[in-house]
């Protein structure tokens, strides 16, 4: 018998006035599974995305979690089901150390976000800098994130993420304002995670590079419509893809906007 998905979308819809932003959207995301969602400005990426993690209220369908309806619960209790997430830009604390940030979700995880000001540094730090470790970012932890290059940041949101335990993982366009280099060592440190972890990742991304080199699966948006999914290989020579990005063109790993 198959396993049931991680993640089911079902019908999903979100309209602003006479918009269609999402419209009839159905997709899953396997356990383990690491699938990019794509789509040309516009495309509806944002707004299926943030009502995924309730951010958005949905006009209607459904979105189910390891089998349980989570449709428009409020993010903190998405949070609570297991579902990380990380943003376009980065969310972290800029007046606080790299381990600090992490401690900060690991209280909130344990509930002791009001109980941790006496003994906030002592609490967590040996967790912390595990959780760290696994994104190369324990010999920083010590370090203020005002600090820090841009990339760097992105790790440590993307530990603060991990820091939740999640089963799933929403990166929303992570490698966003990234050097090229920086890019694909943050999402080949996300695939490691993912064989390792057996965390499933729904990413959006508009770098082709980051897309086809990383995702098992890519989901392809356009004016709200779910317009292909597949391996890389058959979404990049799908027909209706290579018009919506570069007008009947062929689709070459290179970035598209």
């Amino acid at each position: 018998m198959t396993p049931a998905p991680m993640l089911e979308v079902r019908r999903l819809r979100k309209s602003y006035g006479g918009v269609k932003a999402v419209e009839e959207v159905s997709f899953d995301v396997a356990t383990g599974e690491m699938v990019a969602m794509i789509g040309p400005n516009g495309a509806g990426k944002s707004t299926c995305f943030n009502a995924l993690n309730g951010q958005v209220r949905a006009d209607g369908g459904q979105v189910l979690f390891e089998g349980r309806e989570i449709t428009n619960l409020a993010p903190p209790l998405v949070w609570r089901q297991g579902i990380g997430r990380t943003f376009q830009i980065t969310m972290t604390f800029a007046s606080m150390t790299v381990r600090e940030n992490v401690q900060m979700v690991l209280h909130s995880r344990e509930r002791r976000i009001f109980s941790f000001l006496r003994r906030f540094n002592r609490t967590y730090r040996d967790e912390a800098d595990s959780v760290l470790s696994l994104v190369d970012m324990r010999d920083q932890a010590d370090r203020s994130c005002a600090t820090l290059a841009y990339g760097d940041l992105k790790r440590v949101e993307l530990a603060m993420a991990l820091a939740s335990s999640p089963r799933l993982l929403l990166m929303d366009e992570p490698t966003a304002g990234m050097a090229p280099s920086e890019r694909m060592d943050l999402m080949k440190l996300t695939k490691r995670l993912v064989t390792e972890k057996r965390i499933s990742v729904l990413f959006t991304e508009h770098d082709m590079d980051v897309v086809f080199g990383h995702a098992d699966r890519v989901i392809v948006l356009n004016r709200g419509r779910l317009i292909a999914q597949g391996l890389p290989s058959q979404v990049r020579e799908d027909p209706q893809v290579r018009e919506v990005y570069l007008g009947g063109g062929t689709m070459f790993a290179a970035g598209a906007a």
